[in-house]
């Protein structure tokens, strides 16, 4: 295909529609992607020039479609990929467990480094010279693929704060390593460098603390530029992400791949200087860094060719296993002794190691300069043995991209597919099914989190007040006490236990605040809110419905209403739908004013708002929210005549029973 609008539209395609389909079924993302990239490539052509020869071609399909921009587009996207993940990276994050962390980069990573090039060499049959490289890039543990991961298993803090650190910070060390590896390479066939080994070492470390250096520097000046408001609001994404390529040019200049180092400590230092605007930056690098991840998977998938598989023989899957069952265990539990971590969390982590983007991007790149230099080499060369070093050097570069491939499926799919059941079985993520956080404490809100936890679903009730906390700790319900906006919160809170909110609080700023910071986290669909525009839907006064969340309940009934309700003798009941008793039944059971709260549907939970109405079906259990039965009804019934006054006004009652409900629920 020549039409290169054509092949960025169906890289889009491809990209983005693997990425929906791994969420909507609940798989790797990177998976679903390297079918898309392989199928779009090797299998059908679709992406490959119409007359791509692979017997003849100079250069692999990919590259012949975008020629001299193919690996600048790769390299830019890899640079916002890391700057995006050190922009995570809040120092917060790893109190308590910091030692684990510095172990798992510094020994952890030159341990990993030393056993990955001995299984090179001696089980993968690579030449020493290209298993030192090559382990030096499988150091990395692709932030691209641990955050999927991350959501998908919910792990407690500790480990998954372990994996993300790991694998952000030890990205580009993996590729200065693959540097080193590559210049001393170069030394030995005679690629002009000047120098010995141990001055490229020395020049390579001064380039690294250079490349550091400057990255903070330009986090810091991009921090003060955004404090002190020289900028506009709508300017800040775009000049971030400008800052970020000029921080990866420069520092490329310096060094080699130098740019990951300064845009991934650029983006940690802009994470730990308190920018109000973070959150904002920090929702558009993701979107931006989705985009990327997904059209340069496809790309990398597309341009590989069925020459590229045949590369791999049986010693090749003997390496692979090695990587996986030997290397990576042994190389956490070496560098993590005395660290303080648990033998659970170092079993864990010491299984986990997918490789990503950044892997097989810096393989390509690496892979494909060694390749040629050698193959120059080699017809210059006149001395057979020397001839025959290089060949065999050859042959093994030739195996670096298809093994990067193959290391990139086999972590993906076994380590996305058993995080969780290993997670789980060691204690080390939730059991529970996805639970409801509810933010503002009331008697209404107490009821509903006890009528939810007696449905089994896990419920949390959050306040910044310890006093309307009062009602759920006296029924039972587990609490928070804390402000939810507040950051220290956000690092001990657990988001991955919830699937949806109900920001119910008197204060409708508050919760507007609260759906619009979660809602990147949990999802929009998954926010709720109650009503705050009241019955006048026009009213300009009102909050905007762009900061809410859906509206709670059918009735869209605001917390005065609720309250009222509630004090007047309102009550959740559960009802169970089955075929003796049946969706219609229950409808025409239903007291008149009542309304359907909730749904529990295969452990699922459902939530009634007025944008999506819920209905029940068989299996399901209903939680509704209904009056307490009339008194004229009820004497009828029971047969007596004068325990309940008819003649009361409802106010008298709501009156006569708000004291009742205030004991309850009222005091400190």
């Amino acid at each position: 295909m020549d039409n290169l609008v054509l092949v960025f539209a169906l890289i889009g395609v491809l990209g983005v529609g693997a990425q929906w389909l791994a969420w909507r079924f609940n798989l790797p993302a990177i998976v679903v992607m390297a079918i898309a990239g392989l199928v779009a490539g090797p299998v059908t052509g679709l992406l490959w020039p119409a007359e791509y020869d692979p017997a003849s071609a100079a250069a692999a399909p990919m590259e012949t479609v975008f020629g001299a921009f193919y690996k600048p587009i790769i390299g830019v996207a890899v640079a916002v990929i890391l700057f995006e993940g050190g922009l995570t990276l809040n120092f917060a994050e790893i109190r308590g467990i910091g030692a684990g962390v510095r172990r798992l980069i510094f020994p952890g990573a030159f341990v990993a480094w030393a056993l990955g090039a001995a299984a090179a060499h001696f089980i993968g049959g690579l030449t020493i010279d290209v298993a030192i490289l090559f382990a030096g890039v499988m150091v990395v543990t692709g932030p691209t693929v641990i955050a999927p991961l991350l959501r998908q298993s919910r792990l407690t803090a500790r480990p998954a704060a372990l994996l993300k650190w790991e694998g952000i910070v030890n990205d580009p060390l993996g590729a200065l390593l693959a540097v080193l590896a590559y210049e001393v390479a170069v030394l030995d066939f005679g690629g002009g460098h000047a120098g010995t080994p141990a001055q490229v070492v020395a020049s390579l470390m001064l380039a690294a603390v250079l490349d550091a250096g400057f990255g903070f520097v330009m986090g810091r000046a991009i921090a003060v530029v955004f404090r002190r408001g020289w900028t506009a609001e709508y300017l800040k994404p775009p000049i971030l992400l400008v800052a970020v390529l000029v921080c990866f040019e420069v520092a490329n200049l310096l060094q080699e791949e130098g740019g990951l180092v300064a845009v991934t400590a650029m983006g940690v230092t802009l994470a730990n200087s308190k920018i109000a605007s973070i959150n904002e930056l920090r929702l558009f690098k993701e979107n931006v860094a989705v985009l990327l991840v997904s059209g340069v998977f496809i790309i990398l998938t597309a341009n590989l060719t069925w020459e590229t598989f045949a590369a791999l023989d049986g010693r090749a899957y003997l390496f692979l296993a090695a990587m996986l069952f030997l290397v990576r265990p042994a190389s956490v539990f070496l560098s993590t002794i005395g660290a303080g971590l648990p033998w659970k969390e170092r079993l864990l982590v010491g299984w986990i190691a997918p490789r990503g983007i950044v892997a097989v991007a810096v393989t390509s790149f690496f892979g494909a300069a060694l390749a040629a230099g050698l193959a120059a080499s080699l017809d210059a060369a006149a001395d057979l043995a020397a001839r025959e070093a290089l060949a065999a050097s050859l042959a093994s570069a030739e195996k670096m991209i298809p093994l990067a491939f193959a290391m990139v499926f086999a972590t993906v799919v076994l380590h996305g597919f058993t995080i969780t059941p290993l997670a789980k079985a060691l204690g080390l993520a939730s059991t529970e099914r996805p639970g409801i956080l509810i933010s503002g404490a009331s008697p209404w809100s107490a009821a509903l989190a006890q009528a939810l936890q007696e449905a089994e679903a896990p419920v949390l009730v959050a306040d910044a007040s310890w006093r309307r906390l009062r009602p759920a700790r006296q029924a039972g319900v587990p609490t928070y006490y804390g402000e939810l906006l507040s950051e220290v919160t956000e690092h001990h809170l657990d988001l991955n236990r919830f699937g949806a909110l109900l920001a119910v609080a008197g204060n409708e700023a508050h919760n507007a605040l609260v759906c619009t910071d979660l809602a990147p986290e949990l999802g929009r669909a998954s926010i709720y809110q109650l009503n705050a525009r009241g019955k006048d839907e026009d009213d300009k006064r009102a909050l905007s419905y762009t900061l809410q969340g859906m509206t709670l309940l059918h009735s869209a009934a605001p917390l005065d209403d609720l309250l009222r309700r509630h004090f007047a003798g309102w009550t959740f009941q559960q009802t169970k739908i089955s075929e003796e008793y049946g969706p219609e039944d229950y409808a025409g059971d239903m007291a008149e004013g009542a309304e359907i709260v909730a749904i529990i549907r295969k452990g699922a939970v459902l939530i009634a708002s007025a944008e999506k109405p819920i209905k029940p079906a068989i299996g399901d259990l209903v939680i509704a929210y209904a009056p307490k039965p009339d008194p004229a009804q009820k004497r009828q019934s029971d047969g007596a005549s004068s325990e309940v006054s008819t003649d009361k006004p409802a106010e008298e009652s709501v009156n006569a029973d708000a004291p009742k409900a205030k004991a309850a629920g009222g005091g400190g």
